[in-house]
């Protein structure tokens, strides 16, 4: 099990070092240690769900850490961090006190939490200072996919999205692949905060596959432009993560390669890391499907490439070190 640390700040965690036991030289790809920086989980006695009502049968059921370690056995995933699920608003408190509660039990993987949080709220400042200096609470993610346009542009979102690098949290940013230029005018306002831009981007493979483009959400070369202008400001990280989740019913490996490798080639091997999106992945693959394809998709990557996607970057970048 690796162990756990807290950066009070962004530049300070991404001096650090990645601990000699996280992977060694000779591990070869079918064993290298992997961190996943997007577990969900959701007790539907616990907390309510709004946007489930809406999804399909298999999201629409409790998700809880047995149901996660099926699902990874033998993928030798051995750190989560959890990933907020839009739940209702009067239950913030209550995720982060589950996410607290699941990452001091050594038995779990999750080690830490990416908690739900709404900048435009002039009480977010209170809010997540309330958790500032927690070594389980990593970051914010106010999802903007079912948001209006622009909400990430108006002032209180960025006065909050500022606050975060000054406390030592990171922002994971999650919109639709049509608004990213807003994303990036967001991130060039708040130059001392990491931001995690969630699935690449929120790509959908359709925009790559020539019998699908039709009903893709996006086109393929303005997504490639906004992801490569933001993989360009030095405070950005792309998590490779929840593209399955938009695929076709008939998919292969080749269909997702054209989005990981842009990814993995504007932002550089240092700015990577790995998220299973577990259990939204479901809807177009297992976990094992997942990380399988994706292992094929980087096979021709260098080794210590290989590792810093899969487990080094993230140790450094949600500060899972000490």
């Amino acid at each position: 099990m690796y162990r756990r640390t807290f950066s009070k700040s962004f530049a300070a965690s991404a001096a650090l070092s990645v601990l000699p036991s996280v992977a060694k030289t000779d591990d070869p790809p079918t064993t290298l240690p992997i961190v996943d920086t997007h577990q969900h989980l959701w007790d539907l006695k616990r907390f309510k769900l709004a946007w489930l009502k809406k999804a399909p049968a298999i999201l629409n059921r409790t998700y809880l850490t047995k149901d996660y370690l099926h699902a990874i056995r033998g993928l030798n995933i051995n750190q989560c961090v959890y990933m907020e699920v839009d739940l209702d608003v009067s239950q913030q408190r209550d995720e982060a006190a589950y996410v607290i509660a699941i990452s001091k039990d050594r038995d779990f993987p999750t080690v830490g939490g990416v908690i739900s949080g709404r900048c435009d709220s002039h009480g977010f400042a209170a809010y997540i200072r309330s958790y500032q200096g927690s070594p389980y609470i990593k970051g914010v993610r106010h999802i903007l996919q079912a948001a209006e346009p622009g909400l990430c542009l108006q002032p209180q979102f960025v006065k909050s999205v500022q606050l975060l690098g000054k406390i030592g949290m990171s922002f994971d940013l999650t919109m639709r692949p049509t608004e990213l230029d807003d994303g990036l005018r967001l991130v060039k306002q708040c130059p001392d905060t990491l931001f995690v831009i969630d699935h690449c981007g929120v790509a959908d493979p359709k925009a790559f596959m020539p019998n699908h483009r039709d009903r893709s959400m996006h086109q393929a070369e303005p997504w490639k432009r906004s992801m490569a202008a933001l993989a360009a400001e030095k405070n950005t990280v792309c998590k490779i993560s929840g593209i399955i989740a938009n695929v076709p019913k008939e998919w292969e490996t080749a269909d997702l390669a054209p989005i990981v490798k842009h990814c993995m080639n504007v932002f550089g091997p240092d700015r990577v890391v790995f998220g299973s999106d577990w259990p939204v992945c479901l809807l177009g693959g297992t976990l094992t499907k997942w990380v399988t394809t994706l292992k094929e998709i980087v096979s021709d990557s260098p080794l210590s490439s290989q590792r810093k996607l899969f487990a080094e970057n993230a140790i450094r970048y949600y500060r899972l070190n000490d």
